[in-house]
């Protein structure tokens, strides 16, 4: 029997509990952007629901999120649904802290803002499951990325416990990373660097994640992250914005990133040092600013065919 056979059959009685937060939130828009793909194994969004599949210190859990007049409404399956609850809060942006952000100065930011009132930056705590996402999608286009996700997640993750709308799974912990052959990888499509990062870093999991956690600000999860091999500021960057709500992270070395930031700023596209010294005005809340660019739905027009995605199995 595989891991996608293995339907849990225990915890089958659900945990409730109803957040409701103290700034306007919109549920979509702050958790939704988790997603992986719309196959993503460990999340899927439907009939207005979130569900999420996720490891906690106490086992799996499942959580449904959806928003009611009275809050966000929240419910949760396994082991780990006790543990899921009390993150709920942290997904919904209780910590997002946008003391010091204004962009009054920039009448389109400043109107995009007051449409979206509700975008918050979410906070999953889980550094080790972000930085391996992180690492699958270097250097390569979203399709391939969000393939190699689902493929290794879904034969070697925990299968979700809930009525979920389709099977989900919670990624799999370091150890089972590590445990995973060469040839595994490369039957999902991961380049070898990419295998040899996340096998180096799995060596680490616990460590790291307790380094990053323990770290004031930053500047600091991004050095502890960073010293690790194969880990630059993208993929730092990547994994404390999905993991800490970081509101500065800038995913410096972007295919997309800084011509869009441009375009939407100035109207033109710029470059990765252009990107920063138009973001400049807005430090300590860039990733905020990056956000409310995309609630904007300025987009670079294409000027040319899409980048083709390189599948070195067939070499």
């Amino acid at each position: 029997m595989t891991l996608t056979d293995a339907a849990p059959t225990t915890h089958a009685v659900p945990r409730e509990s109803v957040h409701r937060p103290r700034h306007p939130l919109d549920l979509m828009a702050t958790v939704g952007m988790l997603q992986r793909g719309r196959n993503d194994p460990t999340m899927v969004v439907e009939g207005g629901c979130i569900w999420m599949a996720f490891r906690t210190d106490a086992g799996v859990a499942t959580l449904c999120l959806r928003a009611t007049s009275g809050g966000v409404h929240a419910t949760a399956w396994g082991p780990g649904a006790g543990e899921a609850l009390d993150r709920v809060p942290a997904l919904c942006g209780a910590d997002d802290d946008q003391s010091g952000f204004d962009v009054s100065g920039h009448p389109r930011l400043a109107e995009v803002a007051r449409r979206n009132p509700g975008i918050r930056l979410t906070r999953t705590g889980r550094v080790f499951d972000a930085l391996t996402c992180a690492i699958i999608e270097q250097k390569v286009t979203g399709m391939q990325a969000f393939g190699a996700w689902r493929h290794l997640v879904s034969r070697n993750g925990e299968r979700a416990p809930g009525p979920t709308p389709r099977p989900l799974f919670a990624a799999p912990h370091s150890e089972v990373w590590r445990a995973i052959p060469s040839w595994e990888f490369h039957r999902a499509g991961l380049e070898p660097p990419q295998a040899r990062t996340i096998a180096r870093a799995a060596m680490r999991g616990p460590s790291i994640e307790r380094a990053v956690l323990a770290a004031s600000d930053g500047d600091g999860r991004e050095r502890v992250l960073t010293s690790l091999p194969g880990i630059g500021r993208w993929t730092s960057a990547e994994t404390r914005i999905r993991a800490l709500g970081d509101p500065d992270a800038v995913s410096v070395g972007d295919f997309h990133l800084a011509h869009e930031v441009g375009f939407a700023l100035t109207g033109s596209r710029t470059d990765d040092d252009g990107m920063l010294e138009l973001l400049a005005p807005w430090a300590g809340h860039r990733q905020r600013v990056i956000r409310l660019i995309f609630a904007s739905g300025v987009r670079e027009p294409r000027r040319g065919a899409r980048l083709a995605p390189e599948d070195h199995r067939d070499r």
